[in-house]
């Protein structure tokens, strides 16, 4: 098996991570594995509500680098599962080369993870390749997604700085480099949180990244679909990402200010809240 990790160390690392930060979650959840379509994929789950929110994080983050985004959707009273991604630093499987492993293969991985966790409709939230999964999900359960700097329908935007920082992080990681890039991400001004610099560090020094899985292939089923991302995308600007979002999905494309692409970092209530009053 080609294992995202460089070293059995540093997968016990990078698991030793996400399982204290889990531990140290003040918020009431339990821990669980499944397999879907073939992958063994480790579940989050929290909270209680009318609303079940499957939030499926996007690349090098999971449940653990996610809390923030979770103690919000908690908060906002939502039931919320979270899968960490297979072929994602995490606790699920640490395969890099899935087998077929196109946003196709990802859509069928979510949509059986959610008939494992529900048997009433459910709110699928995404972000960056965590929404080009929901977005080729074709779940019968999913009654909304909710799609933030969404990936898989164009290619992303890499200017001159954003490769120099990307680089540098993951030739030479540490602490500095990994802020570096973070606030790349971030909207002007923002700073990131210590524990994601010191997750984006143990992730440089320790796996590999994931292969490219190509286009999203959004199912024939007319799903309601709400897409938003910040005005401060680095990767996905709104000036080039919103035709593509109406050409493509026939929707229009909301633009939330003072935000950047790591939207899910910097306003978490507001997301939460925007998904109950959605419902």
């Amino acid at each position: 098996m080609d294992s995202i990790y460089r070293s059995e160390r540093g997968r016990d690392l990078i698991r030793t991570w996400c399982h204290d930060r889990l531990t140290a979650w003040p918020v009431p959840h339990e821990r669980t594995a499944l397999t879907a379509n073939g992958a063994r994929t480790h579940l989050v789950l929290a909270g209680s509500g009318p609303t079940t929110v499957v939030y499926v994080p996007g690349t090098n983050f999971n449940a653990a680098a996610s809390l923030p985004m979770a103690t919000s959707l908690v908060t906002a009273g939502c039931r919320v599962a979270i899968p960490d991604v297979p072929g994602q630093p995490g606790l699920s499987t640490a395969e890099r080369a899935l087998p077929d492993g196109t946003l196709s293969w990802y859509g069928t991985w979510l949509s059986e993870t959610i008939e494992h966790l529900a048997t009433a409709p459910v709110v699928v939230m995404g972000h960056s390749f965590g929404a080009a999964i929901a977005l080729s999900a074709d779940s019968p359960r999913i009654e909304r997604l909710v799609l933030l700097s969404p990936g898989g329908l164009t290619k992303l935007r890499l200017p001159p700085a954003l490769l120099a920082a990307a680089a540098a992080w993951f030739l030479r990681p540490t602490p500095k480099r990994s802020a570096r890039l973070l606030r790349a991400m971030h909207a002007p001004g923002r700073r990131p949180r210590e524990e994601l610099v010191h997750w984006m560090t143990l992730v440089a020094r320790h796996a590999r990244s994931s292969a490219d899985p190509g286009p999203a292939a959004p199912p024939p089923r007319s799903i309601p679909r709400l897409l938003l991302t910040g005005e401060h995308d680095v990767f996905l600007p709104p000036r080039r990402l919103a035709p593509v979002v109406r050409a493509t999905l026939g929707t229009e494309l909301r633009v939330m200010p003072d935000a950047g692409h790591l939207i899910v970092e910097e306003h978490t209530d507001r997301l939460a809240t925007l998904v109950q009053t959605q419902a």
